[in-house]
């Protein structure tokens, strides 16, 4: 399992990174959006995001820590939209 411990320096951002593409996937679902076009969308995501992962992060894990910070970064900040427009703030 060479790809376990290539990803050592991602783990935050992948465990929050699912985390948040189920937060936008309910988003989706209770704003009535096609279920069948969300699962194909979702499911292109996840793929996309598998490839990268796994061909990017030989070159990206120099950069770990700034790559985890900017993403970590994303990822509160599109769970403070999703929040605020579940309230009806936004």
């Amino acid at each position: 399992m060479n790809l376990i411990k290539d990803c050592n320096g991602f783990w935050g951002l992948l465990v929050f990174g699912n985390i948040e593409n189920l937060i936008l996937a309910s988003q989706g679902a209770i704003a009535s959006v096609n279920l069948v076009i969300l699962l194909v969308l979702s499911l292109i995501c996840v793929v996309l995001w598998l490839l990268a992962g796994k061909f990017g992060t030989q070159i990206a894990i120099k950069y770990a820590d700034e790559i985890e910070i900017i993403g970590g970064l994303a990822i509160i900040i599109l769970g403070l939209q999703s929040m605020l427009s579940a309230v009806g703030i936004l």
